[in-house]
């Protein structure tokens, strides 16, 4: 049986469907903070402090909640220590690592065509 791609799923309507669940798994990978952790953890294994510095404008709650909902998905490995203070580690599984290379190629769209996004933002507010 063929796995049908999330585009083939938009155009049949399955992530429509309200009780979609791959719906929620979508959110927690296309938010703000979902596609900057993933990107983030591309460089390799990172500690909490470490992402809360590097993702700029992320709140403590944020990047917890983010973090536990990509690993609750199996996108992101978390290594605890049982040292004082705790030692927290975050990694990519084998399926985060896939869909970070997704997001990335979003993300780097995005900065490609910047320049041209905000002229067309631009001249639709003048």
């Amino acid at each position: 049986m063929a796995v049908s791609t999330l585009s083939q799923q938009l155009r049949d309507g399955n992530l429509f469907a309200a009780q979609c669940p791959s719906r929620e798994i979508l959110k927690h990978v296309t938010s703000r903070w979902g596609i900057l952790i993933l990107i983030s953890l591309r460089d390799g294994t990172h500690r909490f402090s470490d992402l809360r510095r590097k993702i700029g404008g992320i709140s403590e709650k944020m990047l917890a909640q983010s973090l536990q909902a990509l690993e609750q998905d199996g996108f992101i490995n978390r290594m605890s220590y049982p040292v004082l203070p705790p030692h927290v580690e975050y990694t990519l599984t084998g399926s985060g690592e896939q869909i970070s290379e997704k997001v990335a190629m979003l993300a780097d769209w995005i900065e490609i065509n910047l320049p041209d996004i905000l002229a067309q933002k631009e001249s639709k507010t003048v």
